[in-house]
């Protein structure tokens, strides 16, 4: 059976912070629905439309269009955070169209102390967690005792649930805090309240999505965090605690493969990261400062500054492979403006040996060096100047971004789609009119 070609999935294809929610906010202006389908609100998307910037954690991207949005299965929910988000949309005049999977999984206030005591202990392995609860309520989930939304919405139940999960958790906390407690009674009241105003949004979204996409609508499903953070294929354990890449979208929604059309993986011009582990093309000089400053790389959700380095082809290949990427998406090329030259990453070497693919264990990451080329820069413009360039399209980039790019595609083996220079929905140029 051919790709359905009325679904197309987004996602950045190095460590998070790719420009997911520009291009997700960008392809919903074509789509009917958009889904999120992993992480929780430790994952920040930014977009700037129409003079304003709208920052989420959990509400997916396609909410700015007022389009229907979907949380699904695979993503863990702060009630409050998306209550939040929800009040800000409606603030704004925004017509909220969201609806809920009955089976995605509640954080709660024990699960953030567990995710920062934890932290604590983990020593040189610990993941750079964002302490909002997401792996604590990851980990209950696995262990089948978890509070889903159906419970949220059921007082009876979530009182019974909440308990049991309560007098487990308290007896955790308390080998590292002796004397930590909390009022489970107000912890419940104010979820039940939650799950109130919730209730009008929780549907079974699998039965929904499949029904809308065998209808014909065009559905955008939109990933948190990158490929390189991935609980299964990322750099473990300084990651996050989804599949945070395509791989994740059937087990996140519960749509299966042959229903999901083309997969598009979003790379910067250069790499960023926050958290722990080795970043193989890290910069620390007054160029990390430049980039850091032009590309404004500091996190939506904690305001940490972000590591920045040069673009490593050497990992997103790893990730193109595992995704089955059709074509990838390019953004931030005017973060790089006024630097020359600029480097790129093809390939690590080991103990003096060239790798034939990313070693994926930080253990052997650690004892890697990049292999580099390097490429002429191109200057620096006004945000207008870019814009002008935007509305003219790909022959108006400067030539040596053109020798860039081409040399990404060239290595990538990978059509380049679209190209971003700039913040704004309209600082966009498509090479691929058809892409959806």
């Amino acid at each position: 059976m051919e790709k359905m070609q009325n679904t197309i999935c987004v996602f950045g294809l190095s460590y998070g912070d790719e420009g997911k929610g520009k291009i997700t906010d960008y392809l919903a202006q074509k789509s009917d629905i958009v889904v999120r389908f992993n992480g929780g609100n430790n994952a920040g998307h930014t977009i700037n439309a129409d003079g304003i910037k709208y920052k989420f954690k959990l509400m997916p991207s396609g909410a700015v269009l007022e389009k229907e949005v979907i949380i699904a299965n695979g993503v863990v929910i702060d009630p409050k955070v998306l209550l939040d988000e929800m009040e800000t949309l409606k603030k704004l005049k925004k017509k909220i169209k969201l609806k809920i999977s009955s089976t995605a999984h509640v954080i709660f206030p024990f699960h953030i102390k567990l995710d920062e005591l934890e932290e604590l202990k983990k020593g040189k392995y610990k993941a750079g967690t964002t302490k909002r609860g997401i792996g604590p309520t990851y980990s209950d989930k696995a262990a089948r005792w978890g509070i889903r939304v159906f419970d949220l919405i059921h007082p009876e139940i979530l009182k019974i649930k909440l308990n049991n999960l309560y007098s487990i958790k308290k007896d955790l906390i308390r080998v590292y805090e002796p004397d930590w407690d909390v009022d489970i009674s107000q912890i419940y009241e104010d979820y039940v309240e939650y799950g109130k105003i919730l209730k009008p949004h929780v549907i079974d979204t699998a039965f929904y999505l499949n029904k809308a996409i065998d209808s014909g609508k065009k559905v955008v499903f939109e990933a948190a965090q990158g490929n390189l953070l991935c609980i299964d294929h990322g750099f473990y354990p300084h990651g996050t605690s989804s599949n945070s890449n395509s791989l994740g979208i059937s087990a996140g929604t519960g749509v299966p493969p042959k229903k999901i059309g083309k997969i598009i993986g979003i790379i910067k011009a250069y790499t960023s990261r926050v958290g722990e582990g080795k970043l193989t093309t890290e910069l620390f000089d007054e160029i990390a400062t430049q980039i850091r400053e032009q590309g404004h790389e500091y996190g939506t959700v904690t305001g940490r500054p972000r590591r920045v380095g040069w673009i490593d082809l050497f990992n997103i290949k790893y990730g193109i492979m595992i995704n089955g990427v059709d074509k990838i998406v390019i953004t931030l090329l005017d973060a790089l403006e006024g630097i020359n030259p600029i480097k790129m990453c093809v390939g690590y070497t080991r103990n003096g040996k060239k790798l034939d693919s990313w070693p994926i264990h930080p253990e052997i990451i650690e004892e890697c060096n990049p292999i580099y080329e390097e490429f002429e820069g191109w200057e620096s413009r006004t945000p207008e100047e870019w814009a002008r360039i935007a509305s003219v399209g790909y022959e108006a980039l400067p030539k040596t971004m053109k020798t860039y790019l081409d040399a990404i595609k060239e290595k990538l083996q990978t059509e380049i789609a679209i190209i971003s220079i700039g913040p704004d929905r309209t600082d966009t140029i498509v090479l691929d009119p058809s892409i959806f």
